[in-house]
């Protein structure tokens, strides 16, 4: 479970050596930094440099009492002061950046399981009026929410997938598939296809060219033809 957590606060910026020292701090309260190598076995030096790190990086206070103490952030607080900076900062970014230069009809290719979720979200965020999206039902769930803020929104939302599905407003429709393709049409503008499948297997290939939408959205069709006449 530890290693679990090192993991996700990786992702705050913080360094293994931090993390384990955090961790530390929040199940045994303050400590100095001799107790702090001592209970980690990181050297003094390095537990010395980890818990400075961490007062820096807003996740540990200075306790000035008789001996010079760590105490640990909450969590919840930690989380909300990184969140809420990383906000602020991406404000600052998008209003500072050029603006990026591309050519639309690239094709693009998506690597790592992340990303291409990323991707797709980003996809559904910035539909306009309508999204085609042939997938299982287990990776569906992963964009419900999305999926559902568009319904709501009144947006025309075609599902393909393999069960019943649970999203009044959305037009289904079911086939059996055990595959993990994903194939996601916006506004017939936007295409993505490919396979989402473990971190780093899932690739997937984007673009904007009319060629791919054509082509996947004729593909889409011809599944929607052929469940229908087999109901």
């Amino acid at each position: 479970m530890e290693a679990k957590i090192i993991e996700l606060l990786l992702h705050f910026g913080l360094t293994r050596q931090e993390a384990k020292i955090y961790i530390l701090l929040l199940r045994e309260g303050p400590l100095s930094g001799y107790e702090a190598a001592k209970r980690t076995g990181i050297s003094r030096s390095n537990a010395y440099g980890a818990l400075a790190a961490l007062v820096e990086k807003g996740a540990a206070y200075i306790l000035e009492e008789q001996a010079v103490q760590y105490q640990a952030v909450s969590i919840e607080e930690f989380c909300d002061n990184n969140l809420h900076f990383l906000t602020e900062v991406a404000k600052e970014l998008k209003a500072s950046m050029p603006a990026q230069k591309k050519r639309n009809e690239n094709y693009v290719t998506i690597r790592g399981q992340r990303n291409v979720e990323d991707k797709c979200r980003n996809m559904l965020l910035q539909v306009e009026s309508r999204v085609y999206l042939s997938v299982t039902s287990e990776i569906l769930d992963r964009f419900k929410k999305e999926l559902k803020i568009l319904v709501d929104a009144g947006k025309k939302v075609v599902l393909i997938t393999n069960t019943t599905y649970d999203l009044e407003g959305a037009i289904l429709y079911q086939t059996p598939r055990e595959d993990t393709q994903i194939r996601l049409i916006t506004d017939s503008r936007y295409a993505l296809t490919g396979e989402m499948s473990d971190e780093w297997q899932t690739t997937c290939l984007y673009s904007e060219n009319p060629n791919l939408v054509k082509l996947l959205k004729e593909a889409l069709t011809n599944e929607i033809k052929l469940i229908s006449l087999g109901e």
